[in-house]
């Protein structure tokens, strides 16, 4: 359903991406990944890797680091997917939030709601350097 192959959209070191290969209906899981969460107090060694761009909020008093194809999503202010976390089950599931195409990229919003247009705290601190 899903495979990651080189995306135009990422400008990191690895410039990787989710994609669909079949179409992919609304409301359809893509994907669970799942979770290693840590107490926030710990963020300040993760801060000191490359880690810190991939994680993610989890619950009130954690982060998590996603396992699978979790921490490979790119962003998009206008998603075509969307997370819920399973706390229960530890896992981040992605949804489709609108039909997909095959071959077309998955993306969610890095804010976490499909609708949240702030700045992403990443290019907050380029603006503040």
């Amino acid at each position: 359903m899903i495979e990651i192959k080189t995306s135009s959209l990422s400008d990191g070191e690895f410039n990787r991406g989710v994609f669909a290969t079949r179409d992919i209906k609304k409301g359809e899981l893509l994907h669970e990944a799942p979770v290693i969460a840590y107490p926030n107090d710990q963020h300040e060694h993760i801060e000191k890797t490359l880690l810190a761009d991939y994680a993610f909020e989890y619950g009130i008093n954690h982060s998590a680091i996603l396992l699978g194809y979790g921490m490979l999503f790119n962003h998009s202010y206008e998603p075509n997917a969307h997370y819920d976390i399973n706390f229960d089950n530890h896992t981040f599931e992605f949804y489709a939030y609108k039909d997909i195409k095959a071959g077309d990229e998955v993306l969610i919003n890095y804010n976490g709601e499909v609708e949240n247009n702030d700045p992403l705290w990443f290019n907050e601190e380029e603006e503040g350097d």
